[in-house]
């Protein structure tokens, strides 16, 4: 198994993460952020931050399957959401167990002001281990 994921003693165990994922294995994956664009493009979901995040985790899983790699090899994930709250998080969490199942890789999320585009409300990128 390429992954270990690791919760060290001394430390909470997160319901939707791992706080440590030591990988090994010959390819890495690496996944630019990827948003809430359709196949030609267009935003889906304009103003949806629940769409959004379901869409730009499902074009995730698109570009990791186009890798050759699977979200359980999925080590590290970082979300950027746009004037992100705690409460987003439960939004956030739905999209991500969508493609993730059971799966929970080291994660970050950020808040930030803005992203690359007008309209867009959640970013996530991905580091996967072959």
């Amino acid at each position: 198994m390429p992954l270990e994921l690791i919760n060290p003693e001394g430390l909470p165990t997160p319901e939707s993460y791992t706080q440590v994922v030591a990988a090994s294995g010959s390819r890495m994956v690496f996944v630019a952020g990827q948003v809430a664009d359709d196949a030609q493009g267009n935003l889906v979901a304009p103003g949806d931050l629940s769409g959004q995040a379901h869409q730009a985790f499902a074009n995730l899983g698109r570009c990791l399957a186009a890798a050759g790699a699977a979200p359980e090899q999925v080590a590290r994930i970082t979300i950027y959401v746009v004037s992100h709250k705690p409460e987003y998080l439960p939004l956030i969490s739905k999209a991500r167990i969508a493609v993730f199942g059971d799966h929970k890789p080291a994660d970050t999320i950020v808040g930030v002001q803005t992203l690359a585009e007008s309209g867009y409300l959640v970013e996530v990128e991905a580091i996967a281990v072959v």
